[in-house]
């Protein structure tokens, strides 16, 4: 397996796969079967990547130790899995006050924004899970929060 940066030409997204060989990413792009996960873009390239370069084999100071973040099933630790836990609800926690909150006017102001009939924003609010499926359906990206939040009109 070998993973790869990629990113997308319509929203320059960054994100990461992993495919079976080169062959099988430039069989893939071909094909258009890789599409970016936060715009949909089919436009996909490899980003530039920092190669992973071991360290000489005379140099390796013993045998390698196995992660504290892994159990011996090959499970994540209870630490690992707070700290990532953490991790994504301070990088959400950072954007939220860059979003516009729309309650459950959500689906309406996406697909509103989709059609142009509303200037283009980053928003969030409530949808029911149909309203989600939907959207989906028509193409409009939309995806949950990780962390759930409080409405700010519940918030004292």
């Amino acid at each position: 397996m070998i993973v790869f940066d990629l990113c997308c030409a319509a929203g320059d997204h960054r994100f990461e796969a992993w495919f079976a060989s080169s062959d099988s990413f430039a069989d893939q792009q071909a094909r258009g079967l890789i599409a970016c996960p936060v715009c949909g873009d089919s436009a996909i390239a490899k980003a530039v990547m920092a190669p992973r370069v071991g360290a000489k084999s005379n140099q390796q100071s013993g045998a390698i130790a196995k992660p504290a973040e892994v159990s011996a099933t090959g499970e994540p630790s209870p630490e690992l899995v707070r700290k990532v836990i953490a991790e994504i609800a301070a990088k959400q926690a950072e954007m939220l006050p860059q979003s516009r909150w729309v309650g459950r006017d959500f689906a309406d102001a996406a697909r509103a924004m989709h059609e142009g009939r509303a200037k283009e924003d980053l928003i969030h609010g409530q949808a029911s899970p149909e309203q989600a499926a939907e959207l989906r359906e028509d193409g409009i990206a939309a995806m949950p929060l990780l962390v759930p939040i409080a409405p700010p009109d519940a918030v004292n």
